[in-house]
């Protein structure tokens, strides 16, 4: 039989050995990260209906860099990676960061057939194409955002008294949604400037996975079909000046051809799940398409002068200004609370 002596330091092993069980410091990011994307993250991705009159695409990110070159005010960035590919995009930061804009090789206004992007098949799939990100916050305590980020290479814009305006290369749209313990709370849906916040359980679904509708030409997300006015951004009524179209054409399956990383908010990097997918396009800072044209340039076009009415506009930044960190599940916005409707506006 044991003595005294050793049941009593056989006794204080196991009570330090509870006791450091149960004060033990929350889990540091690398190891609440998984090695492989959360299956909820796939098990409640949106599925996204295309509008039927659309023929802008969603398209492959690495071949904007193929039909683009680097611009900073209208002039060839020296120096710049050649080719420039999704591995080395960042680079682009210390030769004219945010000024820096992929500018079209070709004349935008002869519609060249790139900016139409890849026509998903019959299971919503781009092949041989990669057109959307998906990426995963692992904010702790089993509270996870995944944001689902969508890419064409064209965004058109609407019509306004006869004229395309807000034309422009390249457009990022994102749906966001928010977990706690692998189940979704609320979603976010992209819109132009801003967007709208909806419970889960509020959002049309097919099966588990909500529904979004990329409207006409604009590709702005929105959760249910019809017209809706986005003059007041967030602010979704059927009637005003600007006007986006949704409707069910072709339904998209941006998980089916996607790139998958995590994200580290504390030191702002990426981290592909798979190891080998490209991670510097996301640090890139700049415009995934050309500056707004000039007056100068007969291509440009406004409404009775107005700047707001320009046909074309600057290319939009990336994922990495999307707010990728954000408290609420809304966009953060000044002087703008954010409300999650539980319940689906006519």
């Amino acid at each position: 039989m044991p003595s005294l002596s050793t049941q009593f330091v056989a006794i204080l092993v196991s009570t330090l050995t509870c006791s450091q069980s149960v004060l033990a410091m929350p889990t540091p990011f690398e190891k609440r990260q998984s090695e492989t994307v959360p299956p909820y993250v796939l098990s409640y991705a949106p599925k996204v209906w295309l509008h039927p009159q659309d023929q802008s695409f969603p398209s492959d990110i690495g071949a904007q860099l193929v039909h683009t070159k680097p611009e900073v005010n209208f002039e060839v960035v020296n120096g710049a990676p050649d080719p420039l590919t999704l591995d080395n995009l960042a680079s682009l930061n210390a030769l004219g960061g945010s000024n820096v804009y992929l500018t079209s090789v070709d004349d935008v206004s002869q519609n060249p057939a790139w900016l139409k992007g890849v026509k998903p098949d019959g299971n919503g799939k781009t092949n041989e194409a990669t057109t959307a990100a998906v990426i995963v916050n692992d904010r702790g305590s089993g509270n996870v955002d995944a944001y689902y980020m969508y890419f064409y290479a064209n965004n058109p814009g609407p019509i306004v008294l006869g004229q395309e305006v807000g034309k422009h290369v390249g457009d990022w749209e994102h749906n966001m949604i928010r977990f706690k313990q692998g189940v979704p709370q609320a979603i976010w849906y992209s819109q132009h400037s801003y967007g709208e916040a909806f419970t889960y359980a509020a959002v049309e679904k097919q099966g588990q996975r909500p529904v979004a509708y990329s409207a006409k030409n604009t590709h702005a997300t929105y959760a249910t079909t019809g017209i809706h006015d986005y003059t007041i951004p967030g602010v979704n009524i059927p009637v005003g000046p600007l006007k986006d179209q949704c409707d069910q054409g072709i339904l998209w399956d941006p998980v089916a051809s996607a790139y998958f990383y995590s994200y580290n908010a504390a030191s702002n990097t990426f981290k592909a799940y798979d190891g080998i997918s490209p991670t510097s396009w996301l640090d890139f800072v700049g415009k995934w398409g050309d500056q707004e044209y000039p007056d100068s340039d007969p291509r440009q076009k406004k409404i009775f002068g107005i700047d707001a009415t320009a046909k074309y506009t600057s290319g939009p930044t990336g994922p990495q200004d999307k707010s990728l960190n954000r408290p609420d599940v809304c966009l953060p916005k000044p002087n703008r609370a954010c409300f999650v409707s539980p319940f689906i506006r006519p």
